[in-house]
């Protein structure tokens, strides 16, 4: 029997800095998310982030947090029921950091006779800290609990059209009566050393300008990219002119050089050369999580007003969206009829 298995980042299980140290402590001592030695990692992450941020990275949890619990993993959910309802297969979530665990998820499709699954990471772009730990982790799991079950896992659906359309169609319905002056496609943030380290040509990713729009075999795992083409299909599908639009990252950690530019330096600059309506959407997620509702629809938000902009609107992830809901379950259906 064939099974789903979706996966996302996952979530701290209470908006406490209790809860929130072992969190950040299996995140950040990820070596695919911070690469480093395991020292030098161990040193940065216990000795010093898990001494000062828990506390803080609590009070922003605070914040956006849900009665029903964590927005990403209540949103995880209703993904999971909608798509279960539409797939005549069993479906299982999991997370890859936290509950429920990648091999919670695994034991169960196994627990219903599913020997063959098809696990999602919830990234429309490859990246070594979002894609590439859900695959080594889940390869890890399978060998060494579950050799009889065959896993597949589906490669990054930033140019998949069911997405791109999904996503051009959300943004349109969110704008609906906004007449904005720009809107910004802000994507989390990684350091340049991950893309390259990506580069399976181990030359052409150079982030001059030039690489990410040269065609290349390095474009399939370099997510610079693949943001980059996130925003040129969508913009083309809603037809917005260049001028009236840009990308951005967020969420830097650390002194390393980041992928430019930052998202708080481009907001507060576009709100300072006269920019008043401005519409910001994260398309490096497709459920609404701490990054998305207090890093942009707070503290972005407040930013852009505080220097002289007057409008601006936080375009939701896809979240339980029917149309990102129906794409996922295309790929489904295709992958099952193999």
């Amino acid at each position: 029997m064939k099974g789903i298995l979706l996966v996302n980042l996952g979530s701290p299980k209470s908006p406490t800095a209790k809860d929130v140290k072992p969190y950040l402590d299996e995140f950040l001592m990820d070596k695919r998310v911070i690469d480093m030695p395991y020292i030098l990692r161990a040193f940065l992450v216990k000795g010093i982030i898990l001494n000062t941020r828990p506390k803080k990275s609590a009070e922003a949890y605070q914040k956006i947090w849900w009665p029903e619990g964590s927005p990403l993993i209540v949103i995880s959910q209703r993904q999971h029921k909608k798509v279960q309802e539409k797939v005549d297969i069993p479906v299982a979530l999991a997370m890859r950091y936290g509950e429920p665990s990648i091999k919670t998820g695994i034991q169960e499709l196994k627990n219903k006779g599913v020997k063959d699954i098809l696990m999602i990471p919830l990234y429309p772009q490859f990246a070594m800290a979002t894609t590439e730990t859900i695959d080594v982790l889940a390869a890890e799991i399978i060998k060494k609990h579950f050799p009889d079950i065959n896993l597949t896992s589906f490669p990054a659906f930033y140019k998949r059209k069911e997405y791109t359309e999904a996503l051009a169609a959300s943004i349109k319905g969110h704008l609906e009566g906004f007449d904005y002056d720009h809107i910004l496609f802000s994507y989390h943030g990684v350091p340049e050393r991950h893309i390259r380290k990506s580069d399976v040509t181990k030359s052409h990713c150079k982030m001059d300008g030039q690489c990410c729009s040269t065609a290349s075999k390095a474009h399939e795992f370099c997510y610079r990219h693949q943001c980059l083409e996130t925003t040129r299909q969508v913009t083309e599908l809603l037809g917005i002119p260049q001028e009236k639009h840009s990308s951005s990252f967020q969420s830097r950690l650390g002194p390393d050089k980041w992928l430019q530019p930052p998202t708080d330096a481009t907001v507060n600059g576009l709100a300072e050369k006269g920019i008043k309506k401005l519409a910001v959407v994260t398309p490096a997620f497709v459920a609404d999580c701490l990054e998305t509702l207090e890093e942009i629809g707070m503290e972005a938000h407040h930013e852009f007003l505080q220097r002289g902009g007057e409008e601006f609107r936080t375009i939701p992830c896809l979240n339980d969206d029917e149309m990102w809901i129906d794409a996922m379950v295309t790929w489904i259906n295709e992958w099952k009829s193999k």
